[in-house]
């Protein structure tokens, strides 16, 4: 990686969510020149409002902007839309460095809409002649209730016992300030957590965590936002980048905020 000495304009797109809201802290603190561009402050990569102004003299673009909607057609359009006009903005305005965060297993996934739609962007990514990585994650320590959540019937919880390797937020965030400040990658880079689990085991750890009775059943039958998993589907490939956070960790420090 590059050091950190020389000063950036960086503008990221989707600078109030989770991990916008992280990295352009984490960016400042290091002494950078940091846009948090969302339809909050103006910028809408969406329908274009602001991209223009909000990207005037800018080095580098992270995209961590994210759908309102998962229906698979709605976030297919989102990510289509965001990005064609992120990426003629970013041509414009002459950016060095496009960075975006995606998915582990988009390509392996086909079933599910939401990676389906990732996959599209990072497409249109590739496709363009802007310098660009594209760092691909796994899912997030945050997102594990909401999995859990999405396969809740009554008391009774049914996942697929596939191995993923869940992180930390804030472990994607370190990676990504990383990527930002490195030089273009023209390719993907993976970041994941340092364990492997299984899916059911997971969300069972965070609902004990919680005291949530209700119960998970395993089923490798049980889909994952419209996909069945097998345990390469979710799981980077050699090579990835492992943060340093364990689940476990994560959640005696977050289940007693709960």
């Amino acid at each position: 990686m590059r050091n950190h000495q020389s000063s950036k304009k960086i503008v990221v797109i989707g600078g109030s969510g989770l991990i916008g809201g992280k990295l352009v802290s984490r960016l400042r603190a290091l002494g950078h020149d940091v846009l948090a561009a969302s339809p909050s402050t103006g910028v809408n990569s969406v329908t274009g409002e602001g991209l223009a102004g909000a990207l005037a003299g800018a080095d580098t673009v992270v995209d961590v902007v994210n759908s309102p909607s998962f229906e698979d057609k709605a976030v297919l359009e989102f990510f289509e839309k965001s990005g064609r006009n992120l990426m003629a903005a970013e041509a414009a305005a002459g950016i060095g460095h496009h960075v975006a965060l995606s998915i582990v297993g988009t390509e392996r996934l086909a079933d599910n809409g939401y990676f389906r739609a990732k996959l599209a962007q990072e497409k249109l990514i590739k496709e363009s002649k802007i310098p660009y990585t594209i760092l691909r994650a796994t899912q997030f320590f945050e997102f594990v209730g909401a999995i859990g959540e999405s396969a809740a019937d009554g008391q009774t919880i049914r996942l697929s016992p596939a191995l993923f390797q869940p992180i930390a937020s804030d472990d994607v965030v370190a990676a990504l300030a990383d990527v930002a400040l490195a030089a273009p990658a023209n390719g993907t880079v993976e970041v994941a957590g340092p364990e492997k689990i299984s899916l059911d085991e997971c969300v069972r750890r965070f609902l004990n965590a919680r005291k949530d009775p209700r119960r998970i059943v395993p089923d490798i039958h049980a889909r994952y936002f419209g996909a069945e998993l097998n345990d390469r589907s979710l799981t980077p490939l050699e090579g990835a980048r492992i943060g340093k956070t364990r689940f476990d960790d994560w959640l005696g420090r977050s289940a007693p905020q709960a």
